[in-house]
């Protein structure tokens, strides 16, 4: 393969990757609390036979866009929402795992937990439960939680000193890798309030236009080239006539 074909596949590549990411993202733009994706490219220099260099691309990351997304008021008392840096702490089949997604509600046992329903933990790192039959609910900035007049605990809310490095996972969960979770300064609990997704669709449709048209121009690139080439073979075969 020449030079331009190698140069036209690695941006082809790339360009295939972000388009995923561009459609994940707007399939989670109602995902409570999900947070939008791009990728990090890079020039990549590699030195061919002739010992000149091409410049490749390369996607080099995934960037988590740690923006906040738009609060939601529903008046659920178990819908919260986190004001400022932290996550959610629950307890899953995996062990602990972090999320901003607030959508909870109690199980049968009277426990408060997701949707998926794993436990969701109080600063004790035990699982909160609500006494039966309690109609009122209160959830103070700081996490505490009162059924009636009763303390029945406080919600444990962490953060990460670097959350680029969380480890994404299915519904809406993270998993801390090799960092240890820490006290999330400055974080406050919103009661009957949902986080919503942070993508914003006009700009990830005129992301999607704009790879869609690098995806062709580098297209008609390869056909050029390969027209070139043929040309030159026709000339180069008359020739030796």
């Amino acid at each position: 393969m020449e030079n331009t074909g190698y140069i036209a596949l690695s941006r082809q590549s790339v360009l295939r990757r972000q388009m995923d990411i561009i459609a994940n993202n707007m399939a989670n733009m109602t995902t409570p609390a999900f947070k939008g994706e791009d990728m990090m490219f890079v020039e990549h220099l590699k030195k061919t036979a002739n010992n000149d260099r091409v410049s490749l691309v390369q996607d080099l990351a995934l960037l988590r866009n740690l923006n906040a997304g738009p609060m939601t008021k529903t008046d659920n008392p178990l819908d919260l929402a986190i004001n400022g840096d932290g996550y959610f702490v629950v307890e899953t089949p995996d062990g602990e795992r972090y999320t901003r997604n607030g959508t909870f509600q109690l199980n049968q046992d009277g426990q408060i937990v997701t949707t998926q329903g794993d436990p969701v933990l109080g600063i004790d790192g035990n699982a909160i439960t609500i006494p039966p039959n309690e109609p009122h609910i209160s959830i103070t900035r700081d996490g505490s939680i009162s059924a009636g007049e009763t303390l029945i605990g406080r919600i444990q809310i962490v953060g990460f000193e670097n959350e680029q490095e969380l480890e994404k996972q299915s519904n809406s969960l993270f998993a801390r890798g090799e960092q240890e979770p820490q006290v999330a300064e400055g974080a406050e609990v919103a009661q009957g309030m949902i986080e919503g997704s942070n993508v914003q669709g006009i700009v990830e449709m005129t992301k999607m236009i704009t790879t869609v048209r690098s995806y062709s121009s580098t297209s008609k690139l390869v056909d050029q080239e390969h027209e070139r080439q043929r040309r030159a073979i026709q000339v180069l075969a008359s020739s030796q006539q």
